[in-house]
């Protein structure tokens, strides 16, 4: 029966929408057709202010928007501001920004938890009244002691029957401020017996004398998470609460905490959260990759933050089309950083031009090429999409090719240029290697003197004979110099989560996951390019534009390389 299920969960055969049929899509059009909820749809996405979004929270945007789009409902966006020592207006914008850059907007739907407090702290004393919650003087040591464990039931809280009265008077003095940090709590009275542990006399409310962003000094205590989530989504008339798999174990809490009080109650429904291969998604890990400076920032490249892929130059149409395939189930998986790779690939094929870059550039003198003449070859600048045209690049008697493309003494297999070889140049001539140039005290080679053939302008011989090789070059005179930043895996192995005994996350961090290239030579046409414009270096890869750019001082990051093993798949399926 749990393979049938799990099979029901994840099928994606399509819908009358033409979008991929998953669970949650289909208790959405089962309470539509029940007519609950009077048919209404109405989803939120409910981030914590305290970091940066990632690639994981954009799976939950696309989803909680997408469905509510799909069924024609609505989508809030709303702030669990609950916790004033770990969140920033800095947080709160950036949020705004990402959510936006990925296509979606909520309208006049912007909540914060913090526009709820007072509600809540009514809800609370509601609680109190009821005989279903008090005021607890245990220590956090203590507390965690009489909790029990998963093999052994909880203990009473000594303080668990105190009067309504008293732990009214007591709640009040704790929103007053009359008490210390952590010397006493409000907890839910549940059931300490409870086998889930989540039922055992949670806390709902903590005294925090810390300034919020929103509300300032006006609050000393403040709401758990469990609590103002609930009931935040109830007072919004939320339909679905879509939420990630860990919280499943928190469904009965939330449950519970509507029943009490017999207030509209929406239904919570998890599903699986995202799992990246060669990266961490852990805002606590991710956190920490900041401050101790392992990256540059929330918007390193090398981070799966949505600001890092959009500086890198991902785009929103990419990582919606990925979080599409990895689709929508109820089981912890490991997707392939390849599948993101390829998502981004397919979409920059489409849309980036074409240009040429030398990387690691070696001097070329074409000793037969009059020295006076520069030429003006027509090169294509997008050969998937035929309205965007040619360009022209300058063509002159010296170039840069790539050191790479040289081999003095060349393997079996390599056919690139080399003493006594033809090669084509892009969009140019055959020429001829006839000489080398090395420095006399290393050995290096430092220039290659060729002969171009006249007659093969264009790139193809009039004779008929053939090369085996085509390369990039760009003409050293007109060339703009570039830095350019080679960005990899920000770890060495696939799930770094998965730690071997003495060591921890960071150590597989990749100390190659950026290589900076300098005195890197692009075509001419690049100059100005705008910071977040994104280029195929023919042959290289893809490469974006840095913030950091400029007229006089050109930064390009890449992307992504131009392999890609997703495609072979992909092309076997079909």
């Amino acid at each position: 029966m749990k393979g049938k299920r799990d099979k029901e969960e994840t099928k994606t055969t399509e819908s009358d929408s033409s979008q991929p049929v998953n669970f949650i899509r289909a208790i959405i059009a089962e309470d539509i057709k029940a007519k609950k909820y009077e048919s209404r749809v109405n989803t939120r996405f409910p981030p914590e202010p305290n970091g940066y979004l990632h690639i994981g929270h954009a799976k939950s945007i696309c989803l909680n928007f997408g469905v509510a789009a799909e069924f024609g409902g609505l989508c809030n966006l709303r702030f669990d501001d609950t916790n004033p020592t770990k969140e920033e207006v800095e947080y709160v914008e950036a949020i705004q920004e990402d959510v936006r850059w990925l296509g979606f907007d909520w309208d006049n739907r912007l909540y914060y938890a913090s526009d709820y407090f007072e509600q809540l702290y009514q809800f609370a004393v509601q609680l109190i009244r009821k005989g279903k919650a008090y005021v607890c003087d245990l220590s956090p040591r203590e507390m965690k002691d009489y909790r029990g464990t998963l093999n052994e039931p909880g203990r009473e809280s000594p303080y668990r029957n105190r009067t309504a009265e008293e732990n009214l008077s007591l709640f009040k003095r704790m929103k007053e401020g009359e008490f210390p940090d952590g010397s006493r709590t409000l907890r839910a009275k549940i059931d300490m017996t409870s086998g889930n542990i989540n039922m055992r006399d949670p806390v709902i409310y903590r005294i925090l004398h810390a300034f919020h962003h929103r509300t300032g000094n006006k609050w000393r205590i403040y709401p758990m998470y469990d609590f103002a989530h609930c009931f935040s989504d109830s007072m919004e008339r939320i339909t679905h609460s879509v939420c990630t798999l860990e919280f499943e174990d928190h469904r009965p809490l939330y449950d519970w905490f509507l029943d009490a009080l017999d207030v509209y109650h929406p239904q919570q429904i998890e599903f699986a959260r995202l799992n990246l291969s060669y990266t961490v998604l852990s805002k606590r890990k991710l956190i920490e990759l900041v401050e101790r400076g392992y990256v540059s920032g929330w918007d390193d490249p090398r981070m799966p933050t949505i600001s890092g892929l959009r500086r890198r130059g991902y785009t929103p149409e990419s990582i919606r089309n990925f979080c599409e395939r990895i689709g929508v189930a109820k089981r912890d998986s490991m997707v392939d950083m390849g599948l993101l790779e390829y998502c981004i690939r397919e979409d920059l094929n489409k849309t980036a031009p074409r240009v040429m870059a030398v990387l690691r550039p070696l001097k070329v003198v074409i000793e037969n090429y009059p020295e006076d003449l520069v030429e003006e070859m027509e090169a294509i600048n997008n050969p998937e999409d035929p309205g965007a045209g040619t360009r022209k690049v300058p063509f002159s008697r010296v170039l840069y090719i790539e050191k790479d493309d040289f081999r003095e003494d060349p393997p079996k297999q390599f056919f690139r240029l080399a003493p006594g070889r033809e090669v084509r140049l892009r969009y140019a001539y055959y020429i001829k290697c006839t000489d080398v140039v090395k420095d006399d005290q290393t050995g290096e080679v430092m220039e290659l003197r060729c002969a171009y053939d006249p007659a093969t302008r264009g790139g193809d011989s009039p004779d008929g004979r053939k090369v085996r090789s085509t390369l990039h070059w760009v003409s050293a005179s007109h060339a703009l110099e570039a830095e350019v930043r080679m960005y990899d895996h920000l770890f060495t192995k696939p799930d770094p989560n998965d730690v071997e005994e003495g060591l921890d996350f960071k150590s597989y961090i990749n100390p190659d996951s950026l290589v900076t290239l300098t005195s890197c030579r692009v075509e001419p046409g690049l100059a100005g390019a705008e910071p977040g414009s994104v280029y195929q270096f023919e042959r290289q890869g893809y490469f974006c534009a840095d913030i950091d750019s400029s007229e006089g001082s050109l930064i390009f990051n890449r992307t992504v390389t131009l392999r890609d093993t997703w495609a072979k798949i992909e092309k076997l399926q079909k």
